[in-house]
């Protein structure tokens, strides 16, 4: 499947592709779980009706958590974000949620001990860690921050809670990625 490449879009117009192989009526029933269904509901909220557009990303973080009924709000983030991640809990706890942030370098290990192939005599980013400890905190929702890539995939693997990305590492673009595209 390539949708980019597609001349006819018939998706858009709610008839199925030709090319897609998952099975429309298996995840019919998987959007319908109550626990899906929920999520979806929720994420309506902040596009249907025209909310679309209206809200910066760290509301629709803060909205869809209410509307979640989310108490527990866990934030992983990169030390060297800390004072965006200072500001993020600080909006978050005002607007009443329990906040636990965890930096990188939880644990404080050395990176030749977590990368046996590395020279390197400092402290290591730990995403095993920030995971383990938002785990062990029982948070509803991560919120990641500046994670740098492979750290953030490795942390995604192993996190349990809901989790969304609030900034994207990209220090080339000051953290806006799609800058990529048009620079």
């Amino acid at each position: 499947m390539d949708c980019i490449k597609c001349n006819t879009k018939s998706c858009r117009t709610m008839e199925p592709c030709l090319t897609q192989k998952f099975d429309a009526e298996d995840l019919m029933l998987t959007y319908h779980l109550p626990e899906n269904m929920k999520i979806v509901q929720a994420a309506a909220q902040l596009v249907d009706k025209g909310r679309a557009g209206t809200l910066s990303r760290l509301q629709e973080v803060i909205e869809f958590s209410k509307s979640m009924n989310f108490k527990r709000i866990g934030i992983a983030y990169c030390y060297g974000m800390e004072m965006e991640a200072t500001l993020i809990t600080a909006i978050f706890r005002e607007s009443g949620f329990k906040i636990y942030a965890v930096s990188c370098t939880t644990g404080g290990f050395n990176q030749s001990d977590v990368n046996i192939g590395s020279k390197i005599e400092k402290v290591s980013c730990n995403p095993l860690g920030q995971a383990s400890q938002l785990n062990n905190e029982s948070v509803d929702l991560t919120i990641t921050v500046g994670l740098c890539l492979g750290h953030d995939i490795l942390f995604n693997k192993f996190i349990k809670s809901h989790t969304t990305t609030l900034i994207v590492k990209d220090r080339v673009h000051n953290h806006n990625p799609i800058n990529a595209l048009i620079n």
